[in-house]
């Protein structure tokens, strides 16, 4: 198929006959690992009629969505960036900004901007055998706000809208939040022009948004104190890398771009599977590097100690140790305690302490939703994601023709996702090749429940545990963490296995004939 379907179903007459647009491909999310999908849909299956469908109204998912004070990448850009376009910026931490600007440089340079319809949110997929293919639910949000419901087509679909909830972060419940005659903000939901010169800020959390707020809001605030429960473990990276640099200056950049790209990867690697193997050790370096950072003498016990070992949670990344230097500077401050109540200036402590406050931040964490929030149905019945298998963590047990892309946890988020779009696009050459309009990733039994997929004790994910899918006892089920054995599994393996089931050959005959039409005719940008 060259271009898009416009379908008619044929029953009664001409005249009840209502158009229905079908896909090759639909991808949801204009983020980061959408618009890489695009790439490679565009340029491997060169055949697949194929559109982005974006709910917001804009390109560039987490990077365009957040928008607090000094948000950045918590890994490098050699491998946050696309394997097809090697990230060619300074900073290997780079900003937020240019990191959005890299996004929707990528799209416009490749024409991809011009197949996403934005403000389209998927609301239902039901997968037909006999049809083969996805009668695909939408909502268009118009630029007057109103909400119409749109239906197509799809033979498959490819979610990338990752795995956090955009409308809103997760909040607890705090005693006596509505006294609080201050700000109260969650880092999701930054407010444009906020005035912070002079204030006392208080930044509830100890993750990568809390460690990358306090430094950055510390440059204006009278005083930041970051109010933590209990440690994270912390490194420190220069936000320039001097040896890609380097290799950048003496390397043509179809050597230097893979290289940097390899090199980093298997440094990730290689000091993720030292953590788990000897997690002892790996606290040592930590904590000394913590240690050579701050005052002498500073609580590291209590304040930069955590109780579960490395990577049990992720390990979160200073830039050029901007926290410590801000620790050092008196502007910014680190408590480690409980909340008894907020009061009408500040937080009560537990220890009976009081934090005075005119803003305090949230940034306790983020809300996960699978698959964007779709309701998935097969043949007419519910899927229950926490219920099913992931097979090589990119598609779901018993699901036909959907595939997600889904990053690391250990590692840049782009690695996983890249090694998934090839592989999707190897399983829709192989379809199309053999006339198989259906794959499905079948377990025989051997593979049983392991736990969520994601694999790490962070909150965000214990809360969501019972709403995500579950990861297998063994491969192709289990979700390695590892850019090496994906590498294997997802570009090296063929297509063809004992688990991946095609079936549903195409025939001549067909109840439904078809129109075409081109792929952004019906809403490439919404009204």
């Amino acid at each position: 198929m060259s271009s898009t379907e416009v379908s008619y179903e044929s029953p009664a007459s001409a005249d009840e006959q209502q158009p229905v647009e079908h896909l090759d491909v639909l991808i949801v999310g204009a983020g980061l690992s959408g618009i890489g999908a695009g790439h490679f849909i565009q340029n491997d299956c060169a055949w697949a009629s194929y559109a982005i469908f974006e709910s917001r109204d804009s390109i560039g998912g987490t990077w365009d969505l957040f928008r607090y004070p000094g948000i950045r990448s918590d890994s490098d850009m050699f491998t946050l960036g696309y394997s097809f376009r090697p990230w060619t910026g300074e900073k290997s931490i780079a900003d937020g900004h240019s990191i959005l600007q890299y996004i929707k440089d990528t799209a416009s340079e490749e024409g991809i901007d011009q197949h996403i319809r934005f403000r389209h949110r998927i609301v239902s997929a039901d997968w037909s055998s006999d049809e083969a293919r996805w009668h695909v639910t939408a909502q268009r949000t118009t630029s007057r706000g109103d909400v119409e419901q749109i239906a197509l087509t799809c033979g498959f679909m490819f979610s990338c809208s990752g795995y956090y909830r955009y409308d809103h972060g997760y909040t607890p419940e705090f005693e006596g939040l509505d006294r609080f005659a201050g700000t109260v903000i969650h880092p999701q939901q930054w407010p444009d022009g906020l005035d912070v010169a002079g204030k006392n800020i208080v930044v509830i959390g100890s993750g990568a948004t809390a460690i990358t707020l306090v430094p950055s809001l510390a440059r204006a605030a009278g005083h930041v104190t970051m109010l933590q429960r209990s440690p994270t473990y912390i490194a420190t990276l220069p936000s320039k890398n001097p040896l890609a640099n380097f290799a950048r200056r003496v390397l043509p950049s179809k050597w230097s771009g893979p290289g940097i790209r390899w090199f980093n990867a298997l440094m990730t690697q290689g000091s993720y599977q030292v953590s788990r193997r000897r997690p002892e050790f790996v606290k040592k370096i930590l904590r000394a590097g913590v240690r050579r950072q701050l005052p002498d003498g500073y609580d590291i016990d209590t304040h930069f100690t955590p109780r579960y070992n490395p990577w049990d949670q992720r390990v979160c990344v200073v830039p050029d140790g901007d926290l410590f230097k801000a620790i050092r500077a008196g502007s910014a401050s680190v408590v480690t305690d409980h909340i008894s109540t907020f009061t009408e200036t500040g937080i009560r402590l537990t220890s009976g302490t009081e934090l005075p406050a005119d803003i305090i931040v949230t940034a306790t964490g983020l809300e996960l939703l699978f698959l964007g929030g779709v309701e998935l149905t097969v043949d007419g019945e519910k899927v229950d994601p926490s219920e099913r298998l992931t097979y090589k963590g990119m598609m779901l047990e018993g699901v036909p023709n959907l595939a997600f892309a889904i990053g690391y946890t250990n590692a840049s988020w782009t690695l996983k996702c890249d090694l998934t779009c090839e592989y999707v696009t190897r399983l829709l050459n192989h379809q199309r090749e053999t006339g198989q309009r259906q794959c499905v990733a079948c377990n025989n039994g051997t593979a049983t429940s392991d736990g969520p997929f994601l694999g790490l004790s962070a909150g965000y994910i214990m809360r969501a545990a019972d709403r995500v899918p579950q990861q297998g006892s063994k491969h192709p089920w289990r979700v390695y963490q590892s850019y090496l054995q994906d590498y294997r599994a997802l570009k090296r393996s063929q297509v063809t296995d004992d688990t991946m089931v095609f079936s549903n050959r195409a025939t001549p005959s067909s109840n439904t004939t078809s129109i075409r039409s081109s792929a952004t005719s019906s809403g490439g940008a919404a009204a």
